[in-house]
């Protein structure tokens, strides 16, 4: 994956998809969620989850090594019991912030898990200064475009062929003023809208040192989940 980041070509890692469950909301039971930082141990069942994607997910040597890379990086998990549900990560450079990775499990979908990791980075993100934020997605995933828009993303332009092995374009998506208090009462009402569909039991993220330049390996390129 290659971005432009305030004039720099940055090459980061990809981000991921997760097939849609088809269960309706209303009828899935409650749940307590946990979004924590995201540690090697975790991994085995991340690359169980990226396994139902159509794309060739993440290695474990390249998880191994974004793990590492404490300065620039976010990752966290979704847990619910001892059970490793979803993930999401993202890239930070001095005021941007690109979404990078994002799953949740088959049998997890359309239980709002999406959006409280989406929430979660994203906190992160505006923890550290981040002005505006970006990921890129299928320009056919209408329903990931949608989750995407409620976090105030609009399209940008548009990547041809970006998804080589599926033959697809990529969507870009931008955010800007992330740092901002109206911003953050637009997040403020997703985590309201979503605290009605579980009982989510949310750690606060390890805050991550200042960025530092930022560069990573492009191993797949891959977008963000069209799970709510």
């Amino acid at each position: 994956m290659t971005s432009t980041v305030t004039g720099t070509t940055v090459v980061d890692p990809p981000c991921t998809e997760a097939p849609v469950h088809a269960v309706p909301p209303a009828e899935l039971p409650a749940f307590d969620l946990v979004i924590a930082p995201m540690r090697r141990r975790h991994l085995r069942s991340i690359v169980r989850i990226q396994a139902a994607d159509p794309h060739v997910g993440w290695s474990v040597g390249l998880w191994i090594a974004e793990l590492r890379r404490e300065s620039d990086r976010v990752y966290v998990v979704a847990q619910v019991g001892r059970e490793t549900v979803g993930y999401a990560g993202l890239l930070l450079q001095d005021e941007d912030a690109h979404i990078t990775t994002i799953g949740v499990a088959a049998a997890w979908q359309q239980r709002g898990i999406a959006t409280r990791l989406l929430l979660h980075v994203v906190d992160a993100a505006r923890v550290q200064g981040a002005q505006n934020l970006t990921l890129e997605v299928r320009a056919s995933n209408e329903a990931a475009i949608a989750l995407y828009r409620r976090f105030g993303l609009a399209p940008a332009g548009v990547r041809k062929n970006y998804y080589a092995d599926l033959g697809e374009d990529a969507l870009v998506m931008w955010a800007h003023e992330v740092d901002s208090d109206a911003y953050g009462a637009r997040l403020d009402g997703l985590r309201r809208q979503t605290a009605t569909a579980a009982t989510p039991t949310m750690t606060a993220p390890a805050p991550a040192p200042a960025p530092g330049p930022a560069a990573g390996p492009d191993p797949e390129r891959r977008e963000g989940t069209d799970d709510e």
